[in-house]
């Protein structure tokens, strides 16, 4: 039964065929999936032709929406002129090239080489090999370890899972792995002491993590990797001075600066890159999802030249750089790409963010006085509410209780979609989104969250 109807056709189907990722599956039997038949722009309708507003632009990923035409044709365009080929050995095609120009053209730093993945999880995945490679290249084999951070979410291949700092993404998976270690999530509302300003809390993160990097020992210390406004870990977006504060000291220890823009990158927090929103300069970039407005999966590794020399050398050495995918830099994802950046810069996204922001920002001020919510947070288009049990003491509410995703099952029945972070409902919306679509998404969550607190009153969830 779902919702208290039987299951369709496609539910159970569905059902008998289909694991499917980040899902209770002892739950979805009962449940059943909902099933989606076609999208256009913002909207979303399943295949019984119910509507709801795509709040999180399906994985932080679907930037342009559903349906453009553009993408469309540039998709439709590149299959008939080569449908599949590959850079191996070598080889080359255009918009692999052209792609690889652009992105060079809009990086936040001197970029020299782009290395092409499938995916965020191995855009991540491959910055490991690559600083392993590179370290090897110097003569450095023991400078190997990764730093992370609590919270982090980096994706979930092997090396990738085990970057991500959340529990979730290792129990019973036999992760992290060793090489990886995390520390402090720069989060002030949550692990902020009392009585400790931000820039207190930002020079303890900073003393910590150098205390960490001394205690491991500096040359043993590849990389750090970092999203300049955290994802899947709730959308923490840093305190002032937090990049300023550690930076100075991975550079003095020439540790690796990654940034992973897989959420953040192509105008989603009101710059190209969340890097210049908070103030971060990388050494290597990671990025996927709005590469190409999720019409084609496709991920890419942004090097600047003395990395890539380095690899050259090794290369030399060796008798070859053996490292790569089927995929990797497939003609079609990007041939999208290349359309996507074209029409963010023609429709100046990065400018049309920045003018829907304050209004992202007034409808989550507005939801902060809510009696659920403890905390609201943003950084252009990706924002973030953090239900409590009790906003005076910020203590949440026991996960058991599942309030976050029952507010965003109530959510659907108000015909919207966002995503639940434990007691954090994520919003990612696309980034052509209309100002009249953007407040009447934060209508239905008002009503949902309305259904929420009825729910938790109702059910005595407050107590400790």
């Amino acid at each position: 039964m779902a919702n208290g109807h039987p299951l369709t056709n496609v539910q159970q189907r569905d059902i008998n065929a289909v694991l499917h990722p980040y899902t209770p599956l002892h739950k979805l039997a009962e449940t059943g999936p909902l099933v989606m038949g076609h999208g256009k722009g913002v909207y979303l309708y399943d295949t019984q032709g119910k509507e709801y507003i795509e709040g999180m632009s399906g994985l932080w990923c679907a930037g342009l929406g559903f349906g453009d035409e553009e993408m469309i044709e540039a998709a439709n365009e590149q299959m008939r002129t080569l449908p599949y080929y590959h850079l191996f050995g070598g080889k080359g095609m255009e918009p692999a090239t052209e792609l690889a120009e652009k992105l060079k053209e809009i990086a936040p730093v001197p970029i020299s080489k782009v290395f092409y993945t499938s995916s965020g999880s191995e855009a991540n995945d491959t910055q490991v090999k690559l600083a392993w490679y590179y370290n090897n290249a110097l003569g450095r084999p023991e400078k190997k370890k990764i730093i992370s951070r609590v919270k982090a979410y980096h994706g979930v291949t092997v090396m990738a899972a085990s970057l991500t700092g959340l529990p979730g993404n290792h129990k019973g998976w036999d992760l992290p792995v060793d090489r990886v270690l995390h520390t402090d999530c720069p989060h002030y509302y949550r692990f902020g002491q009392e009585g400790e300003s931000e820039a207190e809390f930002v020079a303890r993160l900073a003393k910590s993590l150098k205390d960490m990097i001394e205690r491991e020992g500096p040359e043993t210390i590849a990389a750090f990797i970092a999203e300049p406004v955290m994802g899947a870990g709730g959308v923490i977006v840093p305190p002032a001075g937090y990049f300023a504060a550690i930076e100075p000291i991975l550079r003095e220890h020439d540790i690796l600066i990654i940034a992973d823009e897989v959420i953040n990158g192509f105008g989603r927090t009101g710059n190209w890159w969340g890097s210049q929103s908070v103030g971060m300069t990388p050494t290597t970039i990671s990025a996927a999802k709005q590469l190409t407005a999720a019409y084609a999966p496709l991920g890419a590794v942004l090097v600047p030249e003395d990395i890539y020399q380095a690899y050259v050398d090794h290369s030399a050495q060796l008798g070859t750089f053996g490292h790569g995918f089927t995929y990797g830099g497939h003609p079609v994802g990007c041939a999208l790409g290349v359309k996507a950046i074209e029409i963010y810069q023609r429709r100046n996204i990065v400018e049309y963010v920045r003018g829907l922001t304050p209004t992202f920002e007034a409808r989550l001020a507005k939801i902060k006085d809510h009696p659920l919510v403890g905390e609201v947070r943003s950084c252009g288009l990706v924002g973030a509410v953090e239900m409590v049990a009790d906003k005076n003491t910020k203590r949440p509410f026991d996960p058991a209780h599942g309030v976050g995703s029952n507010l965003a099952k109530f959510l659907e029945g108000h015909g919207a979609i966002l995503r639940a972070l434990g007691d954090t409902i994520a919003f990612c919306p696309p980034m052509v989104i209309t100002g009249d679509e953007l407040n009447e998404l934060f209508n239905r969550f008002e009503l949902a969250l309305a259904d929420t607190e009825a729910y938790v009153s109702k059910n005595g969830l407050r107590a400790q």
